[in-house]
């Protein structure tokens, strides 16, 4: 990471604002931090409007400080209770309308390798369950189906938390919430084998438990796109507003959760696996413990 997309003008470094100062001075952009660092500088994001104990808050933290270069990355989003906390971070982040994150990706990113042939420009989609399994299944598909090189998070809190409580595609079978007062009728939706069969490069499917195993497979995400193609990240970040988790119990509900349905696993292609092995892992910026 550095500053060569911004810089300060010499002379007005004194006049910018205290925390801006912090980013330059000692933030993400200057070199890349370590997990265990996080809380103790100017994060890319510190203050949001999402509600206490979110782990998507702690996931969307975890992605700002594993991306390889801050200032060439750009998140695609659309509505749903991460955009809140996420428009806030110093990234640039482009609004989608709901269910079209990855078409408008997929321009973003063809755009930006033709305007910036020689330099290396991340997008990132970062949605919900229902803006990339539910309405936007479409844009998600179609985007891998063509091999667009870049990274499709999913904030998976198995409902949409955002406008009341309705079950989505990756709500689990028999669940009961305030709108689904019957219970689901359906089985979750099984996105890791849909991008499997769609011939995304690199699929993982994480929970918020271990902070630099997160980071670290958002950054070889990421990495793997820029070269190989597109890749895939399932988070399960829980809604405990929707599900009744006590604020103090939203991480423990998660290791639960993770040893019964939601263990870490990861796939590769096999070209892709071969670009990790050679060159990928030896990126300089590896995310650290």
């Amino acid at each position: 990471m550095s500053l060569e997309t911004i810089k300060v003008s010499p002379g007005f470094e004194k006049y910018l604002p205290k925390e801006y100062q912090d980013l330059v001075d000692d933030g993400p952009f200057v070199k890349q931090r370590k997990v265990s660092e996080m809380g103790s500088f100017k994060e890319a994001i510190e203050e949001h409007p999402m509600c206490a104990g979110c782990a998507m808050t702690l996931f969307i933290r975890l992605t700002y400080v594993a991306l390889p270069s801050l200032e060439n990355s750009v998140i695609v989003g659309t509505a749903g209770c991460g955009r809140l906390a996420i428009s806030q971070g110093a990234v640039p982040f482009i609004y989608g309308n709901y269910g079209d994150t990855n078409a408008v990706a997929s321009g973003l990113k063809r755009g930006l390798d033709i305007r910036f042939p020689n330099q290396e420009k991340d997008v990132v989609v970062m949605a919900g369950d229902g803006g990339l399994a539910d309405i936007g299944f479409h844009a998600v598909m179609h985007s891998w189906f063509r091999n667009e090189k870049f990274t499709t998070i999913m904030l998976d809190n198995e409902v949409y938390g955002n406008t009341g409580g309705q079950e989505s595609g990756m709500t689990q079978k028999g669940t009961v919430m305030k709108m689904a007062p019957l219970g689901k009728k359906g089985e979750k939706m099984d996105m890791i084998a849909l991008a499997k069969t769609s011939g995304v490069a690199y699929i993982a499917r994480v929970a918020p438990t271990n902070p630099t195993r997160v980071a670290n497979t958002i950054r070889k995400a990421v990495l793997i796109a820029r070269e190989v193609g597109p890749t895939y990240i399932q988070a399960y970040t829980s809604c405990n507003i929707e599900y009744a988790i006590p604020t103090p119990l939203v991480m423990d509900d998660a290791r639960e959760v993770e040893a019964d349905r939601y263990g870490f696993t990861e796939y590769f292609t096999d070209e892709a696996k071969s670009y990790w092995d050679n060159t990928g892992r030896k990126i300089k910026g590896t995310v650290k413990k």
